[in-house]
C-alpha cells in the first residue's frame, strides 16, 4: 500500500508514478493527519510511505501519524522522502520508527524535486522545473524497481554534515522557525478559502471573509503556494518569489 502526505506535490507526483506502475493502492493521509486521527491500515503489499523532507527529517505530523496507527500484513517499509537538496541522515530516524513499529525497513530513497519552501529559498524558474522533475525520473524508476523486485532501496550513506542537519538543526529549525504567526493575506484576496481547506494542520480559519491563522503550523507551503490569486505572503520573505505546485503527473507515464 502506498501511502504519502504532499503540501504542494511533489512527493503525490511520486506516490502516483509508483502507485501506476505497480499497480498498487494509493492512500492520501491528508484527512488523517489534519484531523489528528491515528489509521488501522491492512496490506498484503509492502508498505510504500511518500513524504516531503521537512528540515532534514520526515515531517513531525507525518511520523506521528505512523506511530499512532497500525499497519497489518506485509511487514516491509520502504519510504521515499522529496527534498529540495538531500535527506541528511533522515534514514537512522525511519529505521529506529520501524523497529518501534515492528516493520521491516527496506531503506530510503531519496527524489530530488522542484524547491517550495519559499518562506527561505527560491523557487526555480519554471523551465528549471520541469528539469528537476526530469532529473528525478530515474530515481524514481529504480525505487519502483526496487519495491517490484522485492529488494532494498540503495544504501544511503550520509555525510558529516547530513548528520549535522538532521540531528542538530532539525530540533533547533523546529523550535525557531515552524510559526504560522508571519503569514497573512493581502488585499487581492478573493475570500476563497482554498488556504483553510488545504491546511493540513487545521489551522486556517475564515474571519470576515479573510484567513487567520492559528498558532499550530508544520510550514509545508500549501496555503501560500495553493492560493490562486498568490494573496498570502509570509513576512516579507515571500514577496516578488514566484509560487510552486507541482504539475499533475502523466497516467500514462511507467
Amino acid at each position: 500500500m502506498i501511502l504519502y502526505f504532499s503540501g504542494t506535490g511533489n512527493s503525490r507526483y511520486c506516490a502516483e508514478a509508483f502507485a501506476y506502475a505497480l499497480q498498487d493502492e494509493m492512500t492520501d493521509c491528508f484527512s488523517f493527519l489534519r484531523q489528528k486521527e491515528s489509521a488501522d491500515l491492512h496490506s498484503d503489499r509492502p508498505w510504500v510511505f511518500f513524504a516531503p523532507t521537512y528540515a532534514w527529517q520526515l515531517p513531525h505530523l507525518f511520523r506521528d501519524f505512523i506511530l499512532n496507527s497500525t499497519f497489518s500484513g506485509n511487514r516491509d517499509a520502504y519510504f521515499v522522502l522529496t527534498c529540495g537538496d538531500d535527506v541528511g541522515n533522515a534514514g537512522v530516524l525511519l529505521e529506529k520508527l520501524c523497529r518501534k513499529k515492528n516493520l521491516h525497513y527496506r531503506g530510503i530513497l531519496e527524489v530530488v524535486m522542484p524547491e517550495n519552501y519559499i518562506a527561505m529559498f527560491n523557487v526555480p524558474k519554471p523551465a528549471t522545473q520541469k528539469k528537476i522533475i526530469a532529473n528525478a525520473e530515474p530515481s524514481i524508476q529504480n525505487g519502483i524497481d526496487c519495491v517490484r523486485n522485492n529488494k532494498d532501496f540503495p544504501v544511503y550513506k550520509a555525510t558529516f554534515v547530513q548528520k549535522l542537519k538532521t540531528h542538530i538543526v532539525n530540533p533547533v529549525f523546529y523550535a525557531t522557525s515552524v510559526k504560522a504567526k508571519d503569514f497573512y493575506a493581502t488585499d487581492v484576496c478573493i475570500s476563497c478559502g482554498k488556504c483553510a481547506n488545504v491546511c493540513v494542520c487545521n489551522n486556517i480559519r475564515m474571519e470576515n471573509g479573510r484567513p487567520v491563522w492559528g498558532k499550530n503550523c508544520t510550514h509545508c507551503m500549501a496555503c501560500i503556494c495553493r492560493c490562486p490569486k498568490e494573496a498570502i505572503e509570509y513576512a516579507d520573505k515571500s514577496k516578488g518569489k514566484p509560487r510552486y505546485v507541482c504539475p499533475p503527473r502523466d497516467k500514462t507515464e511507467k
